[in-house]
């Protein structure tokens, strides 16, 4: 596994990117598209391979980031991923992009929390034992102040989630968040990582959906008036 070729991209949030891992050096870019992420994504992967000097065909498979996350940015990495593996002929591995944000703090007990807007957070936990992530909370989309509590101990905070509800998590994990970080977001490097130990996870390009958890987009105008 240590010697496949991953292509990764991200695109869940206001950032997009992409990274190529071959064996366990890796070639990244990344932008704060905003809601641009069908203009960067295509030119930032041809550069991610062009400089690695990697063709599509070279590719074990491509991964990126399921969700949860921005609705038309899920759809977009999904789209991109099925095509590029429709022609490349490789299968598609999707990863949670809550994972990715656990994988990206370096503990081995995440609870990863992004801003869905509307009041609302997406939050999922994992633990990691012998270097192999185990899912604690699935994710799930929910007010901060009744997130799924967590199992007794310490545990690391990330995502914007805190950025923007930090006292409501904190009151409703009380003194369990030994650290937080609020500044990271879903990137395609730690999608690579995860991707490489979850070959064995890959489906065909035509079965590659994202994981949406929110059917609705956006308030109606009377449910702004009721929840405002």
């Amino acid at each position: 596994m240590s010697s496949s070729i991953i292509l990764a991209l991200d695109c869940s949030t206001e950032f997009c990117s992409v990274a190529l891992r071959v064996a366990d050096a890796a070639t990244a870019k990344d932008e704060r598209a905003g809601q641009r992420h069908s203009e960067w994504v295509l030119p930032m992967i041809d550069a991610v391979l062009a400089e690695a000097g990697v063709a599509p065909q070279d590719l074990d498979a491509i991964a990126f980031g399921a969700g949860p996350g921005s609705f038309t940015g899920l759809r977009i990495a999904c789209g991109v991923a099925q095509g590029l593996a429709f022609g490349a002929n490789i299968a598609v591995v999707p990863i949670p992009t809550l994972l990715a944000l656990a994988q990206a703090t370096g503990e081995d007990r995440v609870i990863a929390v992004l801003d869905a807007r509307m009041g609302e957070i997406y939050v999922a936990a994992y633990e990691r034992v012998d270097n192999v992530w185990r899912t604690v909370v699935a994710p799930c989309l929910c007010k901060p102040e009744t997130a799924p509590l967590l199992p007794p101990g310490f545990w690391a905070g990330v995502g914007s989630g805190f950025a923007v509800y930090n006292d409501r998590l904190q009151r409703r994990f009380s003194h369990q968040l030994e650290t937080i970080d609020c500044t990271r977001y879903p990137h395609a490097i730690q999608i690579a990582q995860l991707a490489t130990d979850r070959l064995r996870d890959a489906v065909p390009a035509e079965q590659a959906l994202p994981l949406y958890i929110r059917d609705k987009v956006a308030l109606t105008e009377i449910e702004r008036g009721v929840r405002g």
